[in-house]
């Protein structure tokens, strides 16, 4: 069986085909794709394979903008950060989903799913109808929320805009919040931690304890400490220890990509 690939995040994709290898070490991964560009020329090159696993959110774009430019003559399984309700669409047109972080057991199910298509339909199956998929899937819902990119921080008599990736995480100080920007800037903040636990993407933001909301790139090591804890290390550094909760350990452990 072949396999393809579209993934944008690295590790990501390197768990994706390690999984799949293990389920069947006769399957081939041809390649690994992280833009809509790169897989659209691709699929102008290439004999289309047996199977596409295909994440939705890509760097330049969704991955349902291939469809649009390459018709796609192989089942999908997409991957996919998005809930339940937005993906019931995709069981009216037998395309299966794995809701991330993925694990083991889920994406064998798929597989085995996938299977039983095969023999039950064999090669001649037709290709799926994904221009229908879309006209179902779109009026939904949408499919991310609105979350902020700017902020507008108050220094003294100014209002200074300031982008989300350029802060590297949030944190209390005597019942006052404050942002640490990659240049070690501590600017206080005119929200809660809470408040801005819905403001910020969970992709990128994590609540790490009722002190800090951490950018994942500000976690600079990990250490397993006493009773299950973990201690982190981040970048800028911090005077304060930051501890993430046995309760919570294995959640951070798989946002970081485990």
């Amino acid at each position: 069986m072949n396999v393809l690939i579209i993934e944008d995040e690295p590790l990501a994709a390197r768990q994706l085909q390690t999984m799949v290898q293990d389920y069947d070490s006769d399957v081939t991964v041809l390649d690994i794709l992280d833009s809509v560009e790169m897989s659209v020329n691709w699929f102008a090159k290439n004999p289309h394979p047996d199977l596409l696993l295909a994440d939705i959110e890509l760097t330049d774009g969704q991955s349902f903008d291939i469809f649009g430019h390459v018709a796609v003559r192989c089942p999908v399984i997409f991957t996919t950060t998005y809930d339940e309700y937005a993906l019931k669409a995709f069981r009216v047109h037998s395309v299966d989903y794995l809701l991330k972080p993925i694990d083991e057991a889920t994406l064998r199910r798929s597989l085995e799913k996938f299977r039983d298509m095969q023999r039950l339909y064999g090669a001649a199956r037709p290709a799926l109808d994904l221009g229908e998929l879309l006209k179902t899937l779109r009026p939904v819902a949408p499919l991310q929320p609105d979350y902020r990119d700017r902020f507008l921080l108050k220094q003294g008599a100014r209002l200074v805009p300031m982008e989300v990736i350029d802060m590297a995480y949030f944190f209390t100080r005597d019942r006052l919040t404050f942002v640490q920007t990659w240049d070690n800037r501590a600017l206080m903040m005119d929200y809660t931690l809470d408040e801005l636990g819905q403001k910020l993407s969970p992709q990128r933001f994590f609540r790490a304890n009722r002190q800090f909301i951490l950018n994942v790139k500000a976690v600079s090591h990990v250490h397993l400490h006493f009773n299950g804890r973990l201690k982190l290390d981040l970048t800028p550094p911090t005077d304060e220890d930051v501890f993430i909760s046995r309760d919570r350990a294995a959640e951070f452990r798989a946002w970081l990509g485990e």
